[in-house]
Order: C-alpha cells, then sequence, then structure tokens
C-alpha cells in the first residue's frame, strides 16, 4: 500500500468514527458537589429543589454538566459525621450543608472541601466563622440569623396576649440554645416576663408528651419553640401538644403553618437557592473563605387564626395586619 492510499485510509476511518465517541472526549467534566441534611426526603424535599432549581438558573444540569450527590440522615443525627465522611470521601467539588447540625457534621470531616451553608443559625456564635464579610476557611453560605427571631417570638407572643407573664422556652439540648437564649433574656426583662425564663427540654419526640405534662404542672401561659430540625420535622406533633395542653405557642414559620399559633423567620428555601450561587462560584474557581455569608433578606409573620380561635384567643387587629399570611 502506497503512502497516498494509507492516509486516506486514516482520514477515511477518523471521518467515520462515530460521533458520540468524539463528543465524549469533547463533553464539558461532571462536577461532583454534596447535599448533606440532618433530616429526610419527605419533610426537607423542598429545600432540595430550592437548590436544585437555583443550579438549573446558572445552566446546571444533572447528568450533563453537574451530579448531586444526596445523603439523608433520615432524623438520627448520630449518622451525619458518617454521611459527610462518605462525601469527603467521593472528593466532591463543595457541600452543601441544610441546617446547622450537617453544617457542623460537615466542618468536622473536612478543613479543605468547600462548605456551603443552606441554611442555619448564627454561624459566628456556633464557631462557624469568625467573620460575615471575610469568613475564611472554608465555609460559606448564607444565615437566618434564628436566635434575633427566637426574641422576636417572644414579643409576638406579649403583643398577642398582653398579660402573659410566663413563657417557656422549648429545646432540644443536643443543638446549642446559647445564642437564642442571650437573644431573649432582655426582651424578656423588657416585657416584664418571669426571669429566668423557664426552660424544658427534649431530645426526641418520645419525649414531647411528658415535657408538655411538665409544662403544665409549671402553670407555663406560652411557649417558644427552639428553631431545632426535630421541632420543625415534627412541628405537627408539637402544634397538637401545645393545643392539647392549652398553651399558646410561637415558633418558625413551618411550626405555624403546621398548627401552631404564632410563626415569625426567615424562608429556608431562600437560602438554600441562593446556595446555588454559592456553589456557582466556587465551581468557577472561588476561594469559599473570599466569599461573604449574606443573612436572610425574606422575612415573614404569620398568624394561625384556626388556632387562637380554638385556644379562645382574640389576636389583636393590628397584629394581624402586620402579618404576612393568616390562617383561617
Amino acid at each position: 500500500m502506497d503512502r497516498r492510499a494509507f492516509v486516506g485510509m486514516v482520514a477515511g476511518a477518523f471521518v467515520a468514527a462515530p460521533f458520540s465517541t468524539f463528543a465524549q472526549q469533547t463533553s464539558p467534566t461532571l462536577r461532583r458537589i454534596g447535599f448533606l441534611s440532618s433530616e429526610s426526603a419527605s419533610n426537607q424535599a423542598k429545600r432540595l429543589e430550592a437548590l436544585r432549581t437555583g443550579l438549573r438558573e446558572l445552566g446546571y444540569v444533572e447528568g450533563k454538566n453537574i451530579v448531586i450527590e444526596i445523603r439523608w440522615a433520615e432524623g438520627n443525627y448520630d449518622r451525619l459525621p458518617a454521611l459527610a465522611a462518605e462525601l469527603v470521601g467521593l472528593k466532591v467539588s463543595a457541600v452543601v450543608a441544610s441546617g446547622t447540625k450537617a453544617t457542623l457534621a460537615a466542618m468536622r470531616a473536612t478543613t479543605t472541601v468547600p462548605i456551603v451553608m443552606g441554611s442555619t443559625g448564627d454561624p459566628v456564635a456556633l464557631g462557624l466563622v469568625t467573620n460575615l464579610a471575610r469568613p475564611g476557611g472554608h465555609i460559606t453560605g448564607t444565615t437566618s440569623f434564628s436566635s434575633e427571631f427566637a426574641a422576636k417570638r417572644l414579643e409576638l407572643l406579649k403583643e398577642a396576649m398582653p398579660r402573659i407573664t410566663r413563657v417557656a422556652f422549648l429545646l432540644n439540648p443536643a443543638y446549642p440554645p446559647a445564642g437564642d437564649l442571650r437573644a431573649m433574656e432582655p426582651v424578656a426583662r423588657a416585657l416584664k416576663l418571669e426571669m429566668p425564663l423557664p426552660q424544658f427540654e427534649a431530645r426526641t419526640p418520645s419525649e414531647f408528651e411528658s415535657t408538655f405534662a411538665a409544662m403544665v404542672e409549671r402553670h407555663v401561659d406560652a411557649v417558644v419553640v427552639q428553631g431545632d430540625t426535630m421541632f420543625t420535622v415534627n412541628a405537627k406533633a408539637v402544634a397538637d401538644l401545645a393545643i392539647k395542653h392549652r398553651l399558646r405557642s410561637a415558633g418558625i414559620v413551618e411550626f405555624a403553618e403546621a398548627g401552631g399559633m404564632i410563626g415569625s423567620g426567615a424562608s429556608p428555601l431562600e437560602g438554600h437557592h441562593r446556595a446555588a450561587t454559592y456553589v456557582d462560584k466556587i465551581l468557577r474557581g472561588a476561594n469559599p473563605g473570599d466569599l461573604p455569608i449574606e443573612r436572610a433578606t425574606k422575612f415573614r409573620v404569620v398568624i394561625n387564626l384556626k388556632t387562637a380561635k380554638a385556644l379562645g384567643i382574640t389576636i389583636p387587629q393590628g397584629l394581624r395586619l402586620r402579618a404576612d399570611e393568616v390562617i383561617q
């Protein structure tokens, strides 16, 4: 075979090569990110979907140019360290942490993989970062500053029922409540509520009934529910027990939607949607420590009028008009 025939055969073979093979060689590399939640898909799916929506808006398509490795702890918080380590072992480019427990677990699992907070409390008070404007290290994202809203819930309860004097704080001792208490105490004093604020603990849903019974024995007028994910996931059970024991209640927005009397705070969906922007910047080479942590900008007050009526409470008209949503 002469040289001219050989060159022609090689050229022909190249042209005839399957297009898919060539496309695979030149297609963009799939980027892999992690999503870590302390809860389950059945009750936190909206948060994951908010992240996916944000990524799609930025041009990311799952299976085409991005893969999301999803890990749910299913409410078993002891599983979080292993799940976080598993994501790190997959060499993900970033981990989106949904909630404070997941963020803390991710932080303990790695000092190098970028961590994006989808929703968390005060990251400075929690020891996640030292500065919001320039967090340094490998953690960034959004914060809802839940401690500020714990204090706001006291104000809303007092406005709704000026005569109350004894307001309890329902907390999960496994979740650091110090920031909430620091924010609530000066407000409680100004509102002339009993000090120190009575605290009641529940580590698992199985303890809810006995905890509420203890509140009744203490002659509590109302209860502020901590914004811990255990209470969020079991919001209806907590709200139902508050009604059963004739206790006025306040918690995060989802708590009022599930039957609590008053809800206020930032929407975690906004934080997860914004997390996509952080992921995009990190995938493009940004240093997470240089990305300022954003405070949530959308805050809501929800009044569950149906629950108030069941408790014989008349919500003042002024408070009802200021609410973003009134559930009839």
